[in-house]
């Protein structure tokens, strides 16, 4: 059985091609400039060089005719014929609170996705293009939608209800609805593994870092609150986007600069975060390096978001009461130690203690690391998250019928000997490349790297 799972954004089409039978991600890709001029693919199969190609894609449907192209192609793609795909699974931002868990996509599904598309207006609505092109493109074979913010229905209502009136919540939906419930799923699950404890007996505070950030708290296995909000820009400082701001700010710059509200939306998703401190810089990468460099607004942007994340930690910790873990995840979370060490440093009066060396040589996608002192009260994991992993399991369990919650339901990298296929061909050219990589690999993890040949260098830097 072979499982397509797509992520869309409003320019742009992830993909993923799984294995159900082989276990493992057979192709994977994007589409970018969706609907805008020198629309590329990039594609890479098992095996194969990597691909690139250009084609317009005035719209999602015909960028979906192109990797359906691809990936049956005799010389790039990774099967035979179209019909071997046996599924569908479709990245959903806002499932709002219809939606606890992933589901089977109908008519009746997607009308409500459209009910609730205001609460995500960046998200949803290409969320819902991409589902309604797929099924055009692929009319005959099951559809299933997997919502970021099913993982977060279990928040109390102390949690997810704003100071507000009351009515806005109860004739508008507006509350708090979390994002990243695929990424703080997998995380939670894995992180329970190198504890060795049961996920339902777990405490944990995970920060998934990424040009989209946000934190979760876990406890006893289920989330019980999370930075993000009504929409993915409440909390974290983000790539672009602000994070938490005093909520007057808006007003006062209508008045000051005559903005409107759509020129406001703008600004606080697309020209804030790290982009509106330094004026020029998205990526960690070139932050840290001009920081190196002296430039005062790269240093202070990367004091800022990593003094955001700490003010979280500290305030999830009190709401916890007890932290197993601190695990860091997604882009930055994995593979950016400046960060990680300023989000955690100081903390050693609530047990949490860095061990510097070991941070600096975590920098890898393809394994787990433990990266707290040996005498730390509390661990601190990287853990590379596995979104599209989740999102084919719950496809897989949705067409056997078995799928459920989470809470009633045990996926495959829960067990103590899970193995990531593509993951562990790589690990050992990381060992080779990344000096005393090897000795901090969390221990319950198996990672006995047979050489792949095929892999990504590992990022000397986060992005």
């Amino acid at each position: 059985m072979v499982i397509l799972t797509l992520n869309c954004g409003s320019s742009s089409v992830k993909y993923q091609l799984y294995d159900w039978e082989r276990k493992e991600s057979v192709a994977t890709g994007v589409v970018e400039r969706v609907t805008q001029d020198g629309s590329t693919i990039t594609h890479k199969a098992k095996g194969k060089d990597e691909y690139t190609y250009e084609r317009p894609c005035p719209d999602h449907t015909v960028a979906i005719e192109l990797i359906i192209e691809t990936i049956v192609d005799p010389t790039h793609g990774a099967i035979e014929n179209m019909r071997d795909i046996a599924a569908v699974g479709h990245r959903v931002v806002h499932g709002g609170e219809r939606f606890k868990a992933s589901v089977l996509v109908n008519d009746e599904v997607l009308s409500a996705f459209r009910e609730i598309q205001g609460l995500a207006p960046l998200h949803n609505p290409a969320n819902i293009m991409g589902i309604e092109a797929a099924r055009a493109v692929l009319p005959n074979v099951p559809h299933c939608a997997i919502m970021d913010t099913a993982w977060h229905q279990t928040m109390p209502n102390h949690a997810y209800m704003y100071a507000l009136p009351h009515e806005w919540y109860s004739k508008h939906g507006v509350r708090r609805y979390g994002f990243h419930g695929t990424s703080f799923l997998y995380t939670a699950k894995r992180a329970a593994v190198l504890l060795d404890k049961d996920p339902f007996e777990t405490n944990l505070i995970i920060a998934h870092v990424g040009n989209g950030s946000s934190i979760n708290a876990v406890k006893n296995g289920v989330s019980v609150d999370t930075s993000m909000g009504l929409t993915p820009l409440e909390g974290l400082v983000m790539g672009t986007r602000s994070g938490d701001i005093d909520p007057a700010i808006p007003f006062y710059m209508m008045n000051v600069a005559d903005m409107k509200p759509e020129d406001l939306e703008k600004a606080l998703n697309k020209s804030s975060g790290i982009l509106g401190i330094t004026g020029r810089y998205v990526d960690r990468r070139d932050v840290e390096k001009a920081a190196e460099n002296g430039d005062a607004k790269a240093q202070l942007a990367i004091e800022i978001e990593a003094y955001r994340i700490k003010k979280y930690i500290g305030a999830y910790a009190a709401a916890l009461g007890r932290v197993d873990a601190v695990v860091f995840t997604a882009g930055v979370g994995e593979r950016g130690p400046v960060i990680r060490e300023k989000a955690v440093g100081g903390l050693e009066f609530m047990g949490i203690r860095l061990d510097p060396r070991k941070n600096q040589r975590s920098r890898t996608k393809n394994t787990e690391t433990d990266i707290a002192t040996a005498d730390s009260q509390t661990r601190i994991f990287v853990i590379p998250t596995d979104e599209e992993l989740v999102m084919t399991e719950d496809t897989h369990a949705i067409l056997q019928g078995t799928y459920d919650v989470h809470t009633n339901f045990t996926y495959s990298f829960q067990s103590s000997d899970y193995l990531n296929v593509e993951r562990n061909g790589c690990v050992d050219q990381d060992f080779e490349k990344i000096d005393g990589l090897k000795e901090i690999v969390a221990e319950r993890t198996t990672m006995k790297g047979e050489a792949g040949g095929e892999c990504e260098p590992p990022a000397e830097d986060c992005e």
